[in-house]
C-alpha cells in the first residue's frame, strides 16, 4: 500500500484477517461512498472513501480498485491523500470523467477549522495521465461561489457529465436554517464553474441531501436524505436513498419530476453512485449510525455488486451484475435444501402462494426471508452478531426490513449472498442487509408452493 498520510496522527497498524469473496472492501480500515466509477482505458474504475488506518470513520483518503468484468477488483494505490490547503482533513466524495486523454476527478475537500458551522466544503480538481497517479490542482467551486442563503459548512459530493459543450455539475448542499437542496453549476474547462439553479427550488424531507448522481440517458437522479422522516413505513433508515424519474431542464436548470421511490428497501445502502455514462450503479453496503461487527477482521463497510438500471413505466429498475460460471439446478415439490455461503441464487414461479428461505443456517442461527401479505419481509435478528442502530420503531428492533412482492403470475427472485451480506432482487427491486453469521452457518433451507417452481444456484468460477 501506498500514500501515508502527511499527519502521523492518522496512523495505526491494522491487518486484515477475514474479507468478503466479491464484495469491495478496503485493503484495510475503514470505507464508506463509492466514488468516482467511471469505464476508462479499458477497465472499470472504482474509487471509494477510505480510513486506511482505522476501522472508523475519520480522515477520507479515496481507495482505488479496478476490475475487467465487476467482479474480481484489484488494488491500485490510494489515489487521494489528505493533507493540502483545500483538503486539510479529508478529501470526501465525488465523480471522475474523462477528458482530452485524462482522467479527472472532482471531489469535496474537507476544512474542518473549529468545527460546526466554521467548517468548510469546497469543490476540488485533480487530473491523471495514467487513471492510477494523480495531480491536484486545488478548490475549483468554492465558499464565493455559493449562492446567498448557502451553508458553506455542507456543501458536497460533486457528480459531473458532459452534456452539448459544457460541463455540468450537481452539487449536495443546504439551505441555512433550512435543509437539503441539490444545486447546479456549469463550466466550459472542469476549471471555472458558474451557479446556474437549484434543482428544485424547495428544501428536501431530510435535513441534508448527499452523493446526488444523474443520468442524462435515463433520466434517473439518485440523492441520499439524512435524518428523513417515514412515509408509511415505505423506509424505516433514518438516512434513505431515494430516486427520481425525469429531466434537468438546462434552460432554467430545474429538474422535471415525473415519479419518485425508494432505492433499497433493506437495512444497509446507502450513496449509490453511477459509472459515468452507463446505467450501473454501486452502494455503500452498510449504514451510518450502525455498529460494524467486521471490524475485528481489520475492515469495517464494503460495497454493494455493481447493478444494472433501467426505467419501464415510471420506475427504476435493478438488476444485479455478478460473474458466476458455474450453475446448479436443485428440483424438489415444495421443500428443499442446499450449502451455499458465496454466490448467486435464483428461484422462478408460477403462481406463488408461499414461500420462506433461510440461508446462512446452522440450526440455531439463520437469515430468514418469507412472503407474507404481499410484502417480502426479511428477518436477520437471527442472523449471528447484533447490528443496532439508532431507529427505534417495532422492525428495526427486531431486526425486520420489507419490500413489496409483485404478486405476478411469474415471479422471479435473485439473492446475492457473499460472506458478510445478502442481497434480494425481485421485480427491479432490491433489499440488502449485512449479516454477520458463525462460520459454520451455511445451510439453506427453502419452501416454496407455486403451481410449479424451480431453483438455480450459481458460484463464482
Amino acid at each position: 500500500m501506498v500514500g501515508e498520510p502527511k499527519n502521523e496522527r492518522f496512523y495505526m497498524t491494522i491487518t486484515k484477517i477475514k474479507e468478503p469473496a466479491f464484495h469491495i472492501t478496503g485493503e484495510t480500515g475503514w470505507i464508506n461512498d463509492p466514488n468516482g466509477l467511471i469505464y476508462y482505458n479499458g477497465q472499470y474504475h472504482a474509487f471509494f472513501q477510505y480510513h486506511p488506518f482505522d476501522t472508523k470513520w475519520g480522515p477520507m483518503h479515496w481507495g482505488h480498485v479496478v476490475s475487467d468484468d465487476l467482479t474480481d477488483w484489484k488494488y491500485l494505490p490510494i489515489a487521494l491523500t489528505p493533507g493540502d490547503d483545500c483538503d486539510k482533513n479529508g478529501c470526501f466524495s465525488g465523480t471522475a470523467i474523462a477528458h482530452d486523454g485524462k482522467l479527472w476527478l472532482m471531489y469535496t475537500g474537507f476544512i474542518e477549522n473549529q468545527g460546526g458551522d466554521t467548517i468548510r466544503q469546497v469543490q476540488c480538481l485533480a487530473e491523471s495521465n495514467d487513471g492510477v497517479t494523480f495531480k491536484k490542482h486545488g478548490i475549483v467551486i468554492g465558499e464565493n461561489d455559493l449562492p446567498d442563503g448557502y451553508a458553506p459548512c455542507d456543501f458536497r459530493d460533486p457528480k459531473v457529465w458532459f452534456h452539448k459543450d459544457s460541463f455540468w455539475c450537481i452539487i449536495a448542499a443546504r439551505k441555512i436554517e433550512g435543509r437539503g437542496r441539490i444545486l447546479l453549476y456549469r463550466s466550459k474547462d472542469l476549471f471555472k464553474w458558474e451557479y446556474v439553479n437549484d434543482l428544485f427550488g424547495k428544501d428536501s424531507a431530510g435535513a441534508m441531501i448527499e452523493c446526488p448522481d444523474y443520468n442524462e440517458e435515463y433520466g434517473y437522479l439518485l440523492f441520499c436524505e439524512q435524518f428523513q422522516p417515514s412515509e408509511n413505513g415505505e423506509h424505516l433508515n433514518i438516512h434513505s436513498c431515494r430516486w427520481c424519474i425525469g429531466k434537468i431542464d438546462y434552460a432554467t436548470g430545474l429538474f422535471k419530476e415525473d415519479t419518485r421511490g425508494i432505492v433499497d428497501y433493506g437495512f444497509d445502502m446507502y450513496a449509490p453512485q453511477t459509472f459515468a455514462g452507463k446505467p450501473i450503479f454501486i452502494g455503500w453496503l452498510n449504514m451510518w449510525d450502525r455498529n460494524v461487527p467486521s471490524e475485528k477482521y481489520g475492515f469495517a463497510g464494503m460495497l454493494t455488486v455493481p447493478r444494472k438500471l433501467f426505467v419501464k413505466n415510471g420506475r427504476l429498475y435493478q438488476e444485479p451484475v455478478v460473474n458466476c460460471s458455474k450453475v446448479h439446478k436443485l428440483t424438489a415439490d415444495d421443500k428443499l435444501t442446499d450449502r451455499i455461503t458465496k454466490g448467486v441464487i435464483t428461484i422462478k414461479a408460477t403462481k406463488l402462494e408461499q414461500f420462506a428461505i433461510k440461508m446462512r443456517c446452522n440450526g440455531v442461527h439463520y437469515t430468514q426471508m418469507t412472503l407474507q401479505d404481499g410484502q417480502w419481509v426479511l428477518d436477520r435478528s437471527k442472523s449471528g452478531e447484533v447490528i443496532t442502530g439508532v431507529e427505534k420503531d417495532p422492525d428495526s428492533i427486531n431486526g425486520i426490513r420489507r419490500m413489496p412482492c409483485s404478486m405476478e403470475k411469474e415471479v422471479t427472485v435473485t439473492i446475492v449472498m457473499d460472506e458478510f451480506s445478502v442481497e434480494i432482487f425481485e421485480d427491479g427491486r432490491a433489499l440488502s442487509a449485512t449479516v454477520y453469521p458463525p462460520e459454520d452457518a451455511d445451510g439453506l433451507e427453502l419452501i416454496v408452493k407455486a403451481e410449479n417452481w424451480q431453483y438455480e444456484r450459481a458460484d463464482l468460477s
